[in-house]
């Protein structure tokens, strides 16, 4: 080999690992259609500008979708996503299980001690953090302010479900497409489901008694559904069988609810005049009760963790630590205002004089997340844990054709009664069948 052609071996060498030193790392992200994420990715600008080694590939998927896909592809180890938006049900099962990378080696300065003690409690596992909270929620109460004087009432701080269809009843009016309440009704272990398994908690009602033994023949499920059936035949919106979470932020926004009972992530939703025709007349309140002792409320949070099978496990973490980060509320603060950060996971934004002042339901939100108790979610005593889901692998599959039946109902394709038969066979012998 002569000197020329050594010196083109050597460069051809020297742009072959320059090449691989600059390539970069792609991380695909799993999220959902929520209003959050999709504003996170429209500033990931942040994140790039500072980590030009690393790709970012959005996958963006409508909620039940979105569970379907990640479910199925981390049981599979198929490896298509480098952070998945996941959970409080997900997180503590799968991180068990060992389908999760721990976060426990974050920087320091992100500060896991600042997290919420029942949020980060809900996606830890024997000491070690398997995902890091994006937004963390409860459900409550969000009404119209002026139609709620306009009825002559006046929508208590703790209202029991009582005071709801009473005030539901009188801000109806069906000719002018103004609907008392707005519920979910769509069908999922994460729509409808969440609903109204945290409402039969305030009824009295429960999946299963101590022994496994499945409850949709309890008097108190066929209170709460009978319940939920009356206010929303009498006092909804047509069509909500097929309204979720997104489906009644656009009715609220629009003006076409008097109340909405949901995620306490919305309140920032409905009171920027910027999406919300309603913006300057919204209040709060907890989520109602029966004077049993629990409300209707869930806790819930957004969050992103490593799947055990990507091939960018350090590149994910970097981003995961940008998007749940002190700073990254600091940054949607200067682009959208207080109100606007993400909600409900760290004590320091409870602290934060600028955000109280902006963000007139932030004690609410506070309240109703500490309101909520997964190790005692029920009146009656249980054995398992979650207010909104019951922390098994068996719930998903479960809750979302309980919830199809409970849609069909609503639908009026079934009666209440057909309905409860249906979920508590088909419960029964899905429990049977996993060995319980």
């Amino acid at each position: 080999m002569n000197l020329k052609t050594t010196l083109c071996a050597a460069g051809a060498l020297a742009l072959v690992a320059t090449a691989g030193a600059n390539a970069a790392t792609t991380v695909t992200i799993a999220t959902v259609n929520n209003g959050d994420m999709i504003r996170m990715q429209g500033l990931t600008e942040d994140f790039t500008s500072s980590n030009p080694d690393i790709t970012l590939e959005w996958v963006t998927l409508e909620e039940n979708v979105l569970r379907q896909r990640v479910t199925q592809d981390i049981a599979a180890k198929g490896g298509q996503f480098d952070v998945l938006t996941i959970g409080t049900y997900e997180v503590p099962i799968w991180g068990n299980n060992g389908w999760l990378v721990s976060l426990n080696d974050l920087p320091a300065e992100w500060d896991a001690d600042d997290l919420l003690p029942a949020i980060r409690s809900g996606l830890t596992v024997e000491g070690d953090l398997y995902a890091a909270p994006f937004y963390g929620e409860s459900s409550m109460v969000m009404y119209r302010t002026d139609l709620m004087a306009k009825a002559g009432l006046e929508m208590p701080d703790a209202p029991t479900w009582d005071f709801i269809k009473q005030a539901a009843a009188a801000m109806t009016d069906r000719d002018n497409e103004m609907y008392g309440i707005c519920l979910r009704g769509k069908a999922g272990w994460g729509e409808n489901m969440a609903f109204l398994t945290a409402t039969s908690n305030s009824f009295g009602a429960r999946w299963f008694d101590e022994n496994w033994k499945p409850q949709f023949d309890s008097e108190a499920w066929a209170n709460t559904l009978n319940f939920y059936m009356d206010l929303m035949t009498s006092y909804g919106p047509p069509g909500a069988s097929t309204n979720g979470f997104n489906e009644n932020l656009s009715l609220f926004q629009q003006g076409k609810c008097g109340m909405w009972i949901d995620a306490t992530v919305a309140a920032s939703f409905v009171t920027n005049p910027k999406d919300s025709t309603v913006a300057d007349s919204v209040g709060f309140a907890l989520a109602p009760d029966n004077g049993l002792g629990k409300r209707g409320n869930w806790l819930w949070a957004w969050s992103l963790a490593v799947p055990a099978g990507s091939d960018a496990t350090d590149a994910a973490k970097k981003f995961i630590a940008w998007a749940t980060s002190k700073e990254y509320t600091a940054l949607v603060a200067s682009k959208e205002g207080w109100a606007n950060v993400p909600p409900g996971t760290r004590t320091s934004l409870y602290e934060n004089p600028a955000y109280l002042e902006a963000a007139p339901f932030a004690e609410m939100t506070l309240n109703s997340i500490n309101a909520a108790n997964p190790k005692q979610p029920t009146v009656d005593p249980v054995p398992y844990t979650g207010v909104q889901f019951v922390a098994i692998p068996e719930f998903a599959g479960l809750a979302t054709q309980v919830g199809q039946e409970f849609s069909a109902a609503l639908a009026g394709q079934q009666s209440v009664e057909q309905a409860l038969e249906k979920a508590q066979a088909l419960t029964a012998d899905e429990m049977e069948a996993a060995g319980y």
